[in-house]
């Protein structure tokens, strides 16, 4: 994900029309939209990911001062024509990174994928292919099983980020059944719920006082706000010849007019969201760090 070395010149010009680009809307920008440069986005290819360590380094990590580790959690579902169904994990494991880069002394575990996407059984759960769904007690158990190993290892801060609605109450319930059974140890687990309940409050507002956008055009699913994300954070993952208001049918499996999304604003909305999980993360520590 990081940008290719150029010469000087070339690599100014290159973030300029980047960040143009960005700040188009993304029906503007059309096939050639990408993701503005950005010199701090995170690599999942390598260090802070777990999965892109060897285990060594994880043990140097550890014995160097990185006892906090986040645990990001995401969601495999429709999101209309436009969109892939790994949205939610591309963009927890992004902000995830980022999370940990403004932390400090942080890894970061590898995205639970699979997590309460609604009741399999009813009928029409099979309309739109591939959504997997993970209800509790299974989520839950999922959660705590990784929490555990986690601790095992030696992190002592162990943080749960939940990109999608659904993941939010399981996190909180996890969170405080561990606090319970750990009292005293030093261990503590932090459901940080703010990431995504303040950060959608917050770029909403954000939204309608900036662009004067009301709910129905910003919309609930794969509208605006999730396409301007995942464009930040993945264009790869936008089709932008699919693309049209309310997803251009009633069946569509969106809400919200995704062809007004950017790079731009899916670059404010991971600040949004990670600075809301900053915030709730150090006043759990009482304004310490990690």
């Amino acid at each position: 994900m990081r940008p290719r070395s150029l010469p000087c010149a070339v690599a100014l010009a290159a973030v300029a029309l980047a960040a143009v680009a960005a700040a188009l809307p993304l029906g503007a920008q059309g096939a050639r939209a990408a993701a503005p440069a950005d010199a701090l986005r995170p690599d999942p290819l390598a260090a802070p990911y777990l999965e892109a360590m060897t285990w060594t380094e994880i043990r140097d990590a550890i014995a160097a001062g990185s006892r906090a580790v986040i645990v990001p959690t995401g969601g495999t579902e429709q999101n209309g024509p436009h969109m892939v169904l790994g949205k939610h994990n591309y963009i927890v494991t992004f902000a995830a990174g980022v999370l940990a880069q403004r932390l400090g002394n942080t890894l970061v575990a590898p995205t639970i994928q699979y997590v309460p996407e609604g009741d399999y059984t009813r009928p029409g759960f099979g309309a739109k292919p591939g959504v997997i769904s993970l209800p509790g007690p299974a989520y839950e158990r999922l959660l705590d099983a990784a929490v555990r190993s986690l601790r095992v290892h030696g992190f002592t801060d162990i943080l749960l980020i939940g990109d999608s609605g659904g993941n939010q109450a399981g996190l909180t319930a996890v969170s405080n059944a561990l606090n319970a059974e750990w009292a005293g140890s030093g261990v503590r687990v932090h459901a940080l719920v703010d990431y995504y309940q303040q950060g959608r409050v917050l770029l909403r507002d954000y939204l309608k006082r900036t662009y004067g956008w009301d709910e129905a055009t910003v919309g609930s699913h794969a509208g605006t706000t999730d396409t301007s994300q995942l464009l930040y954070v993945y264009p790869q993952g936008i089709r932008t010849d699919r693309l049209a208001p309310g997803g251009g049918s009633p069946d569509s499996g969106v809400s919200g007019d995704p062809t007004k999304a950017s790079a731009a604003i899916g670059q404010m909305a991971i600040d949004l969201k990670v600075n809301a999980a900053v915030a709730q993360y150090r006043a759990l520590k009482g304004g310490g760090a990690p």
